[in-house]
């Protein structure tokens, strides 16, 4: 980690000041890299994918720093998993061996969804209890959890994916505020608006 830090030190010079926090030139490159993934996402473009790779190496060295080892710990999940939804939205297949397209989840795999991250949350929050000096376990379990079932559901070209985003980007905007990380703050509740689209969206596709 600290050789990383090391490489990576010229960007984590502080660009600008933004409400008496520091915004580094990492956290700006991240923004712009997240905005552009999840502006493919919308338009189910598979570059979405390589650029949630990128912004999200960048965003564990950022979270790392801020002692959000749950946020940071899930942008290594995000690395892998975007590999695999990459692979899934050019290769993937439904259950009848068609290729994979936008559709909704239904009932049953709502409510599996919805168990998982019952379970989820508070095993989350009781390791980063245990084993890291976080001082918000369980806030920082909540979106950690739930950005696993909403990264699957995008691979999958799920529906759904969007509320749980907009969900857990709602959580998020209040815990990066509280951790002073202004601008990924405010890139979140870019967010909030960009799920509201993609959600509305995914929804017409789905029903076309």
């Amino acid at each position: 980690m600290d050789t990383l830090l090391l490489w990576l030190q010229p960007m984590l010079v502080a660009a600008f000041t933004l409400w008496g926090s520091p915004v580094t030139w990492l956290e700006i490159a991240a923004l712009v890299l997240s905005l552009a993934m999840v502006v493919f996402n919308i338009l189910v473009n598979p570059l979405g994918w390589p650029l949630a790779i990128a912004a999200s190496l960048l965003y564990f060295v950022l979270f790392w720093q801020s002692k959000l080892y749950g946020e940071a710990s899930l942008q290594l999940f995000f690395v892998a998993v975007a590999g695999w939804g990459w692979w899934q939205w050019l290769r993937g297949t439904q259950a009848d061996g068609s290729a994979l397209r936008v559709r909704g989840l239904g009932t049953r795999g709502r409510v599996a969804a919805l168990a998982a991250l019952a379970v989820a949350w508070p095993a989350t929050a009781l390791l980063l209890r245990s084993t890291t000096d976080s001082d918000v376990p369980w806030w920082d379990a909540f979106p950690t959890a739930a950005s696993v079932i909403g990264q699957w559901l995008l691979g999958r070209k799920y529906v759904e994916n969007w509320p749980t985003w907009l969900v857990v980007n709602v959580v998020s905007v209040a815990l990066f505020a509280y951790k002073a990380l202004w601008l990924t703050a405010l890139l979140y509740a870019v967010f909030v608006v960009m799920s509201v689209i993609g959600w509305r969206a995914w929804a017409r596709m789905a029903q076309r």
